[in-house]
């Protein structure tokens, strides 16, 4: 916990869920870090920050030019600012949950270099790295499409009603995800299937053996979707860091929409090819799935 120059009223404005990279801002507040870096917020931003309510997807990375100095974003972090105070958390030291009521909440982009001479009401530029961008989008959208094709892939493992998900197929992404993490290109997601999952009806004796076929009913179904190039994009009914957002995609089903902070790429095509692999820990608790793709060759904004 450190004490913002500057101020923290309000939220951040984020223009990343509609694809932006790039965008000029006003500089609100500012931080010198003990690591040396800088801690800087602005009233708007293209960078996407990591969550730390959920931190599946990593933060966007690129530079900031302000006063005639350019400097590099080195991290891009979720901050919060108690109402009343000038008090900034940073990530895992906010202790309440992303949007709590009583906070003012923030892009904070960390950056590398002496901005000891910046004050607040200075105008910036900030520019993301575009090749990382779309490498985390295409890898984002991949994860999302992914947990639908496991899910249809599972739906006959089950001897009890359970929950559904978004197109009305057993939700085993929710009730067996414990941790899911997007690089660039791909994500790996882990699935816990203990006692508590088999009470709810889940059937995993015999899945050791199904590896194979469960294996490549993913694939197909998600080398299907991605040669269709159906068209994805994302809802975002506010600007503020805070607003809902929703991602949707126009599978051959119906058009599907789960709640999603992060960004993604224009439409399946943009995944080239998909690679999904299944593995069983020794136990038979805990299955990793990872996904890997291509991604179109083009650097085209995501």
């Amino acid at each position: 916990m450190a004490h913002l120059v500057g101020t923290a009223d309000g939220e951040t404005r984020v223009t990343f869920p509609h694809g932006a990279v790039q965008g000029m801002a006003r500089v609100r507040a500012i931080l010198p870090m003990q690591d040396r870096r800088w801690a800087v917020i602005c009233d708007a931003t293209p960078f996407h920050p990591v969550d730390h309510t959920w931190p599946d997807h990593p933060a966007d990375l690129g530079s900031l030019l302000v006063g005639g100095v350019r400097v590099p974003v080195t991290d891009c972090v979720i901050g919060a600012v108690a109402h009343g105070t000038d008090d900034l958390l940073l990530g895992d030291s906010i202790p309440v949950r992303r949007g709590a009521d009583g906070w003012h909440w923030h892009v904070v982009h960390l950056v590398d270099g002496d901005l000891s001479a910046l004050t607040p009401g200075e105008e910036a530029e900030l520019l993301v790295d575009q090749e990382r961008r779309l490498g985390l989008s295409t890898g984002h959208t991949a994860c999302e499409l992914v947990t639908l094709a496991i899910n249809e892939a599972f739906a006959d493992s089950w001897r009890k009603p359970v929950p559904c998900d978004v197109r009305g197929l057993p939700d085993f992404d929710g009730a067996a995800l414990t941790v899911s993490r997007i690089h660039q290109y791909g994500s790996r997601d882990e699935y816990r299937l203990g006692k508590s999952l088999r009470k709810k009806g889940f059937v995993a004796d015999d899945l050791a053996d199904r590896l194979p076929e469960l294996t490549e009913r993913i694939n197909n179904l998600m080398n299907g979707w991605a040669g269709a190039d159906l068209p994805v994009w994302v809802d975002a009914p506010g600007e503020g860091l805070m607003a809902r957002r929703t991602w949707n995609c126009g599978l051959p089903d119906g058009t599907v929409s789960v709640p999603c902070g992060g960004t993604h790429v224009g439409s399946t095509g943009r995944l080239g090819t998909v690679a999904v692999t299944l593995d069983l820990d020794s136990d038979g608790a805990t299955l990793t799935m990872k996904t890997e793709v291509t991604g179109e060759l083009s650097p085209i904004a995501c």
